[in-house]
């Protein structure tokens, strides 16, 4: 249907209101859209990464020293704190902490109680119970960390301080 000869199905305005009869969009005004778009589309992208830069990237790494709980709650012999990969080791009053990752290729080790040694599943090195590595391909003994008390009891870990294989912690 058409009113006073316009069709009004294809009837595109102008800025004054006006109606124009099928414009087209021609290669000319294509072309331009798509580089302006492509400015556009850059300058967002440099926008980005310009607020990005403001955006720190920090790695956020466990602390080295961690309370483990209190010496009541560890029984005499292994424990093993799996959220810390740890073996605590208390002979009455007197307690050591041990690494459970192997220095291999950093895998957890396994206490064998029946064989008194530590085993790694990856590669199989074997350690003593004292964490001295005997076989397999674990290059260094696992190392032993620094105990120490928390002003409310609790024993506190420290995984940047390495002692002796001979090292305990008194109560």
């Amino acid at each position: 249907m058409s009113r006073q000869g316009y069709d009004y199905g294809k009837i595109l305005f102008q800025r004054d209101g006006g109606p124009v009869k099928d414009k087209k969009i021609t290669r000319r005004i294509f072309l331009g859209i798509i580089g302006k778009l492509s400015i556009l589309i850059a300058l967002l992208a440099e926008a980005i990464g310009a607020i990005r830069a403001f955006i720190p990237q920090v790695l956020y790494e466990p602390p080295s020293k961690f309370k483990i709980g209190k010496p009541d709650d560890f029984p005499a012999g292994i424990s093993f704190l799996p959220e810390h990969k740890l073996y605590i080791f208390r002979e009455e009053d007197n307690f050591h902490a041990i690494s459970a990752i192997c220095t291999h290729l950093y895998c957890v080790v396994d206490w064998k109680p029946d064989q008194k040694e530590f085993y790694c599943s990856c590669h199989g090195s074997i350690f003593s119970k004292d964490g001295i590595n005997l076989t397999g391909p674990a290059p260094s003994p696992l190392p032993w960390f620094s105990l120490s008390h928390a002003p409310d009891g609790s024993l506190v870990v420290d995984s940047n301080q390495i002692v002796n294989v001979d090292y305990k912690f008194s109560v």
